[in-house]
């Protein structure tokens, strides 16, 4: 009988430091671009640092604008399990954009930090433009349509 029960109670204790061992104390994360970017974005001072000292504390740009050659934008993200409830799906936990706009001369003038709360309230455009390259010619409409219409009759 204290047999079967110390059997009973092993098995218990172990079943219990196997689930233990699945548990993570450190939530997981999956990280993008340049870690702590706040950080990083506070040492930059407006008319003081240069392009070269951006490049030593932070580093490359991401992206560097279209049109202007002298805006830097530079992005961190930080993506993490969701709880149990959530089943685990990726959440967006840190979204951070910071852009940085030089003169002619390489000093910094304009600094932006826009966080995941920013970026939300950013409006867009709901026009959308034609793509010419897609629209399909007058023969391939037309062999559609026949084909259409011939599967159709099955």
């Amino acid at each position: 009988m204290h047999l079967k029960k110390f059997y009973f109670n092993s098995v218990y204790i172990l079943s219990f430091f196997i689930i233990l061992l699945g548990c993570q104390l450190k939530e997981p994360q999956q990280n993008h671009g340049i870690l702590f970017l706040e950080n990083r974005s506070a040492k930059l001072q407006i008319d003081t640092t240069n392009q070269n000292d951006v490049l030593k504390d932070i580093g490359q740009p991401h992206t560097k604008s279209i049109n202007d050659e002298n805006e830097w934008i530079f992005i961190e993200r930080t993506i993490t399990k969701g709880e149990f409830h959530k089943l685990g799906k990726n959440i967006l936990k840190e979204s951070n954009v910071l852009v940085l706009k030089f003169d002619k001369y390489g000093i910094l003038k304009e600094k932006t930090f826009l966080t995941k709360e920013d970026i939300k309230k950013l409006a867009f455009s709901d026009m959308e433009t034609s793509n010419e390259l897609s629209q399909k010619s007058f023969v391939q409409k037309f062999l559609t349509s026949l084909r259409d219409k011939m599967y159709k009759k099955k």
